[in-house]
C-alpha cells in the first residue's frame, strides 16, 4: 500500500510539472510551447539585442553613487522613468518616497602615527553609511584589535576605554555559500561601533566585508543606539587590515589619526518608479518584478543594484517586444533607498495595502549580474512546489535550482502579508569582490552573464503571470 500512495504521489507530481510547464500558445503561433521553449525564445532574443547590458552602462554613466537623498538619486529615478516610457510599458509613473539623507563629505582620512616607521602613511579606508564625523582636527588614539563581540568584551571597559577598536572578523572563506559568510561577518560592521562606544571607545574600524585580499575598501550600513554615544565607524581594506594586525601581532603598538567630515542631514523627498506590462484576462491581478534603483555613494553600482534594475526593466520590455502579454499584468518597480534604510520598499508596500491580495507574486534580483543559478523563497508545500515545476525547466540557462531563502529586501514586507516572493540567485562566487566599493563598475559584469540572468527572470514571470489560476492558489474575490 506504501508503494501504491508513492506511486500516485509522484504521478500527481509530474502532471503538476506538465500542467505548469505548458503555457498557453505565443501570438500567431497554433502551438502550445513548453517553458524550455519559452526560456530559449526569449533567452535568444535577450542575447541578441543586449538591452541590459546597455541599460546598464547608461544608468552607471548618467547615474553613479546614486546614494538616496543626492542629485545621482534624482537622476537615476528620472532615467528610470524615461527607460520605461521609451520601452513601451503602460502606466509608467513615480511614486513619492521620503529617503534619509547621510552625506560622506570631503575628508575621510586614516593616518598611522606609531609605529614610527610608518608615520604618516595612509590607510584606505571608507565611512561607514550613517557615521558621525570626527571633530576637525580628527582625533588620534591607540588601536586594539579584536576578533568578536566576546573578546570585545574579554577586553572590558578598562582595554578599551579611549581606544579605537579594530574588528578583524574575516567573512569565512570555507563557507560554501558568500552569502551565508556575510551574514555572519557584517554584524561587526553593522552593530560594531556601537558595540565599542558601550565600553568607551573613540571610534571602530571593520575588516571589510570581502574574502578577496586588496586594498579597495568596503563601504555599508552602520547603526547606533539610543542609549550609547555615537563614535564614528569605519570600514579598512582587507590588505591594510592584515598589515595592522600583523603590527599588533608582533607587539608593536599602533596608533592612528581618523579624519571624516560624513554627516546625517535632514530627510528629503524621493520616488519609486513604476510601469507595467498590463495583463490580458486579469488586469487587476499583479506579478510584481524589481530590483533596488539606489546604490552607495563610492562607485558607478553596476552588480549592486544596476544590474537588478535592468533585470527587471529589461525582462518586461523584452516579452512586450516579443509580442508575449501574458494574463496578469507584470509590474516593474524600481525601489528607492534599499541601501540604508529599506524606505522604498515600507512605502511601496503601505502605499499598496488596499491591494495586497491582488500580488500574486513578487521577484527581487539584487545578488548581482553573473551567471544564473536558480531562485530562492522561503513559501513550502503546493505553491513551492508549483515554482520549482517552473524554474526546473530553467536548467539550459543555468538557472534550474530552486534554493532555501528569502526573496529579497525590498518585497520582504509583501511576504509577511501573504505574498509569494522570489529571490533571484546568480553565481555569488564574485560578488562580495565588488560589493560596495569604488570597483563595482560595468566593466566588471559580463554581458552574456547578465542577459542570461534577464532571460531566466522574464521567462518565470510570464510563466506565473499567464498561467490559468494563480500560483498562490488564492481567489481575489475572497481573499482566501
Amino acid at each position: 500500500m506504501k508503494e501504491s500512495g508513492l506511486v500516485c504521489r509522484l504521478i500527481l507530481f509530474l502532471a503538476l510539472v506538465a500542467s505548469l510547464a505548458t503555457l498557453s500558445p505565443l501570438e500567431g503561433d497554433e502551438s502550445t510551447p513548453t517553458v524550455r521553449d519559452l526560456a530559449r525564445k526569449i533567452s535568444a532574443e535577450t542575447l541578441r539585442q543586449e538591452a541590459t547590458m546597455r541599460h546598464l552602462e547608461e544608468l552607471c554613466r548618467i547615474a553613479p553613487r546614486r546614494l538616496s537623498g543626492t542629485a545621482a538619486a534624482d537622476r537615476a529615478v528620472a532615467w528610470a522613468e524615461k527607460a520605461m516610457r521609451d520601452l513601451g510599458l503602460e502606466n509608467v509613473r513615480q511614486e513619492a518616497v521620503m529617503v534619509p539623507r547621510w552625506v560622506r563629505g570631503k575628508t575621510e582620512r586614516l593616518v598611522v602615527v606609531e609605529p614610527e616607521e610608518f608615520r604618516g602613511l595612509e590607510l584606505p579606508i571608507l565611512a561607514l553609511g550613517g557615521s558621525i564625523g570626527t571633530p576637525a582636527l580628527g582625533l588620534s588614539a591607540e588601536v586594539v584589535r579584536v576578533t568578536s563581540f566576546p573578546k570585545l568584551e574579554e577586553l572590558g571597559e578598562e582595554g578599551v576605554r579611549g581606544k579605537i577598536v579594530l574588528y578583524d572578523t574575516p567573512m569565512e572563506n570555507a563557507i560554501l555559500d558568500p552569502f551565508a559568510a556575510y551574514g555572519q561577518a557584517v554584524q561587526h560592521r553593522a552593530n560594531g561601533a556601537a558595540n565599542a562606544a558601550a565600553l568607551g571607545a573613540i571610534a571602530s574600524i571593520t575588516r571589510s566585508m570581502t574574502t578577496r585580499i586588496d586594498d579597495h575598501p568596503h563601504t555599508g550600513g552602520m547603526r547606533y543606539r539610543d542609549e550609547v554615544e555615537k563614535i564614528p565607524g569605519v570600514a579598512l581594506s582587507t590588505l591594510a587590515t592584515n598589515r595592522v594586525s600583523s603590527w599588533i601581532a608582533d607587539g608593536r603598538k599602533v596608533v592612528v589619526r581618523l579624519e571624516l567630515s560624513c554627516r546625517t542631514e535632514d530627510p528629503v523627498e524621493s520616488a519609486n518608479v513604476i510601469g507595467e506590462l498590463v495583463g490580458s484576462e486579469f488586469p487587476e491581478e499583479i506579478v510584481l518584478v524589481g530590483g533596488h534603483l539606489d546604490s552607495w555613494d563610492v562607485g558607478p553600482g553596476a552588480h549592486d543594484d544596476g544590474a537588478g534594475s535592468c533585470h527587471a526593466l529589461i525582462a518586461a520590455a523584452t516579452l512586450k517586444r516579443l509580442g508575449l502579454r501574458p494574463k496578469r499584468t507584470i509590474r516593474v518597480v524600481l525601489f528607492i533607498n534599499e541601501e540604508n534604510g529599506l524606505a522604498g520598499g515600507r512605502s511601496y508596500h503601505e502605499q499598496h495595502r488596499g491591494s495586497l491580495e491582488r500580488h500574486v507574486f513578487a521577484l527581487e534580483s539584487d545578488r548581482g549580474g553573473f551567471a544564473p543559478r536558480g531562485f530562492s523563497t522561503g513559501v513550502a508545500g503546493d505553491v513551492r512546489e508549483r515554482i520549482a515545476a517552473v524554474v526546473t525547466e530553467l536548467q539550459e540557462l543555468g538557472a534550474g535550482r530552486l534554493f532555501h531563502g528569502g526573496g529579497g529586501a525590498d518585497i520582504s514586507p509583501l511576504a509577511r502579508d501573504g505574498v509569494v516572493t522570489v529571490g533571484f540567485v546568480p553565481d555569488p562566487a564574485r560578488y562580495f569582490d565588488f560589493h560596495h566599493t569604488t570597483i563595482d563598475a560595468p566593466e566588471n559584469v559580463n554581458p552574456r552573464e547578465l542577459e542570461l540572468g534577464t532571460a531566466a527572470i522574464a521567462t518565470l514571470i510570464y510563466t506565473v503571470a499567464n498561467a490559468p489560476e494563480r500560483i498562490d492558489g488564492k481567489s481575489v474575490e475572497s481573499g482566501q
